[in-house]
């Protein structure tokens, strides 16, 4: 309770100073990565659990053990223990084949994802909507190397491991990518919002978002810091809402 109530008073501090107004999502300490999109909020935890924040609880979302999971226009998609690609239809998760994936996203009709020596895979917008079964699935290769990488309507955004940022166009009908631009700053996770905001987190546990970003520029001018008083390890937006997981495994909700 001691605890609690310290992070609460941190809480009341840091929603003052960076302009975002906080409150703590319902309680599930044991968080390990979170995602909103198209509407839901999604996340893992240590145990290797998804649930899916309804109303004010954590549902589980099936017995399905998976450590990263996201939501957007694609669906709901989660990497097994094992690698393994996971689609979620009709009240489950069901594998699939074709591609082993570290981390997915979902964001933009196209599924998107990374592999454990940082190659990038792309799954045409056509092919992840229509697949309602275990299959064999035909991932396109994007040129690259990335550790963490999230698609928008202005395009995709990625980090490699030396927390070098990118910015690129692929394309969610063919898995087509224009190119890679080399973006200022450094960050180890990128997220796009459903809007086309895009967020990051550094090394330290500080949180970015890209300013400037317009039709005609979509990689923006500059990053903006949003301040706070703990260590952020991961950042998801949609629909108005910032979603933060700190270190010591609290949701945050801020507006």
């Amino acid at each position: 309770m001691k605890a609690l109530a310290t992070f609460l008073v941190l809480l009341n501090y840091f929603t003052r100073c960076h302009g975002w107004i906080c409150t703590i999502a319902p309680e599930h300490l044991a968080a390990t990565q979170v995602d909103a999109g198209n509407g839901m909020v999604v996340m893992t935890d240590r145990n290797s659990n998804a649930f899916f924040l309804s109303d004010s609880t954590w549902s589980k979302l099936s017995s399905v053990p998976l450590k990263h999971v996201s939501v957007g226009l694609a669906g709901v998609w989660g990497v097994g223990r094992d690698n393994t690609v996971y689609k979620f239809a009709a009240g489950d998760f069901f594998p699939t084949a074709g591609s082993s994936l570290i981390q997915v996203d979902a964001g933009e009709g196209q599924v998107v994802g990374v592999t454990s020596q940082y190659s990038i895979h792309c799954l045409n917008a056509s092919t992840a909507s229509s697949i309602e079964k275990e299959g064999v699935l035909k991932w396109n290769t994007i040129t690259g190397a990335l550790t963490y990488i999230s698609c928008g309507p202005l395009g995709c955004w990625g980090v490699n491991s030396v927390q070098k940022i990118f910015f690129g166009k692929v394309s969610p009908g063919t898995c087509g990518l224009s190119s890679w631009s080399l973006v200022d700053g450094a960050a180890v996770k990128a997220k796009v919002g459903s809007d086309g905001r895009v967020f990051v987190v550094n090394q330290s546990g500080t949180v970015y978002e890209r300013i400037g970003i317009t039709e005609a520029a979509p990689q923006g001018t500059g990053w903006r810091q949003i301040s706070f008083c703990v260590n952020i390890k991961h950042v998801t937006y949609d629909l108005g809402r910032l979603w933060l997981l700190t270190d010591a495994g609290v949701i945050l909700n801020c507006i």
